[in-house]
């Protein structure tokens, strides 16, 4: 039988590296997710470039030209709209949704931080690490709520942090660990292998949705 892929969005304002791990796993016969579109709110994002030499529908909408944000989303609903879009990963995606957005997309869009959360929400996570002093950080995959990085946690990856790690030394070692989480994340909810209990994510119990990373002693 074949298998009912879910008609997936990746939203980006960049390079897209965790968008390209997800569409490198969606390209395996058995995973859940069918990757349709690609779609930026910076139309000279490098990802868009690398998307289309794959082949896949891109959508470009520059949010500076809209006068509301709420403009600005009608766009980008009425592109999810036009390919069929069942469920949405944001990668990258430097643009807060307002609340109608999300609740439209409820339990139906997720994100990739990269801090173990609720610690360190918000930018500059991996300098706000280092100076906290903290000895473990990581990255989390969460369903998307109206407020900032808040939201059920799906699966999560811890990376040890080094004395003699810099801001982009750990950003580096936590970028590859996103790209592991985050395609198990993804195959987690399309494949109906999770329910919510309140605004937390139970997980069927032969899945490990959060491996422990390890990075070489200091």
């Amino acid at each position: 039988m074949t298998l009912k892929k879910v008609r997936t969005a990746i939203l980006i304002s960049g390079r897209g590296s965790n968008m390209q791990a997800l569409v490198e796993a969606a390209r395996a016969p058995d995973y859940p997710a069918e990757i349709v579109l690609i779609a930026s709110n910076r139309p000279e994002a490098p990802g868009l470039a690398w998307a289309e030499a794959q082949g896949i529908k891109t959508l470009a909408l520059d949010h500076t030209s809209y006068a509301t944000r709420d403009a600005f989303e009608a766009s980008l609903q009425e592109g999810l709209d036009a390919v069929g879009t069942e469920f949405v990963a944001l990668a990258g995606f430097m643009r807060l949704m307002t609340p109608t957005f999300v609740k439209r997309w409820h339990d139906r869009m997720i994100n990739i931080h990269p801090s173990l959360l609720p610690s360190f929400k918000g930018l500059h996570t991996h300098a706000r690490a280092i100076a906290a002093g903290v000895r473990i950080s990581g990255c989390t995959v969460h369903f998307v709520r109206p407020e900032m990085d808040e939201g059920p946690i799906i699966a999560q990856a811890a990376v040890p942090v080094l004395s003699s790690d810099t801001e982009a030394s750990l950003a580096a070692r936590i970028l590859e660990a996103e790209h592991t989480i985050y395609p198990t994340a993804l195959r987690l909810v399309t494949s109906d292998r999770t329910r919510r209990e309140g605004e937390k994510v139970i997980i069927s119990q032969d899945v490990n949705p959060s491996p422990t990373l390890y990075s070489p002693r200091e």
